[in-house]
């Protein structure tokens, strides 16, 4: 079996809009997102996207364009070093009740699945409440919150909820490096 580390996309390695990402024109990487997949690399666990994106499902945007905005953030992160091994996305809108749509853990399942992944071992890294949510809800033990994206006003705003789960509280990806660092020490 695999570990993984399972990385939100919007907040954690891009900008997050509130009007939803359309374009690549949109897309935003943070300054780090590189450097940090890049170091990924070295502790040897499969490298995960896990995205809503409900555009889709509201009719604002087609699957296509968003399959071809991964395609180049991947292609962008392999370009410098980094590597994805695959990106899973959830189409649906809160609405349709789906099973993929996070905190629901169906795309965590799916990847589990696609790559024999061991759940309890590996990590899983958001910017919401509902990021953390989904490791929970597929039995992830390591859970890490990133300060960018919604992740100060989720942390203000969910303050409650947060208190009955067990995660590191961190600034950004590349300083959560140094914690999934230090769990091999």
């Amino acid at each position: 079996m695999y570990r993984a580390i399972f990385l939100d996309r919007d907040g954690v390695l891009i900008h997050n809009r509130s009007d939803y990402i359309r374009t690549w024109d949109n897309v935003k990487i943070y300054p780090f997102t590189f450097k940090s997949i890049s170091a990924l690399k070295k502790f040897h666990y499969k490298i995960i996207v896990l995205t809503n994106q409900s555009a889709i499902g509201r009719g604002l945007v087609d699957t296509g364009t968003i399959d071809e905005i991964n395609q180049k953030l991947k292609d962008r992160i392999e370009a410098n070093g980094g590597r994805i091994d695959g990106i899973y996305l959830c189409p649906h809108t809160p609405q349709d009740h789906c099973d993929c749509r996070k905190p629901k853990p169906g795309l965590v399942y799916q990847a589990q699945k696609d790559f024999n992944i061991d759940l309890e071992n590996s990590w899983l890294v958001g910017d919401a409440y509902s990021d953390l949510q989904t490791g929970v809800n597929s039995g992830i033990k390591n859970l890490i919150l990133l300060q960018t994206g919604r992740g100060i006003k989720q942390w203000k705003k969910y303050q409650k909820e947060l208190d009955s789960i067990n995660f590191h509280y961190i600034k950004n990806l590349w300083e959560a490096i140094t914690v999934i660092d230090n769990s091999f020490q």
